[in-house]
């Protein structure tokens, strides 16, 4: 499968809730397939479904040392959060050339619909859990940027710009 285009920060998919999925079906399940190609060839550890275009609340992630330990996710939400934060430079292909160090929980437990269709709650943690917040956040209309000042998150954005002009 072809990796899918990333679409450009400034386009509003990524600044707006993502749409409930009503259930795992055959389609579905081909997107994940695709979104599974595109993480796999960024290298990145995590992808959402508005980061390509699509306005369903579907994530992938997969930390693993190795690939082919992707989980797909429909809906996932947070139920619990660790009191113990973890910082991590993340960064997004849809604000190319940047990064910044976030603190997020280092362990999450998440509740979402794999990809039988059924309800799954399952616990996240270091890097795993870092890329499911991550992941989630995109769902929500937010990116990584939004956890910085304005000033910073503007500063980023612009050199983001500037480094893909090039």
């Amino acid at each position: 499968m072809p990796a899918r285009p990333f679409i450009p920060y400034g386009d509003p998919r990524l600044h707006r809730p993502a749409d409930p999925v009503d259930q795992v079906t055959e389609t579905v399940r081909m997107i994940w397939d695709d979104m599974i190609a595109t993480m796999d060839a960024m290298p990145g550890v995590g992808l959402a479904a508005p980061q390509i275009g699509i306005t369903m609340r579907l994530a992938v992630v997969d930390a693993s040392d190795k690939r082919g330990q992707a989980v797909p996710m429909a809906n996932p939400e947070i139920l619990h959060e660790s009191v113990q934060l973890r910082a991590h430079d993340e960064a997004s292909p849809n604000l190319p050339g940047v990064f910044a160090r976030i603190e997020r929980p280092r362990a999450v437990t998440v509740r979402f619909l794999n990809a039988d269709g059924q309800t799954e709650e399952r616990d996240f943690v270091g890097l795993w859990a870092t890329s499911v917040q991550h992941q989630i956040d995109h769902l929500n209309g937010k990116m990584y940027v939004d956890h910085l000042s304005p000033l910073r998150r503007k500063m980023l954005v612009q050199k983001s710009a500037k480094l893909s002009r090039r």
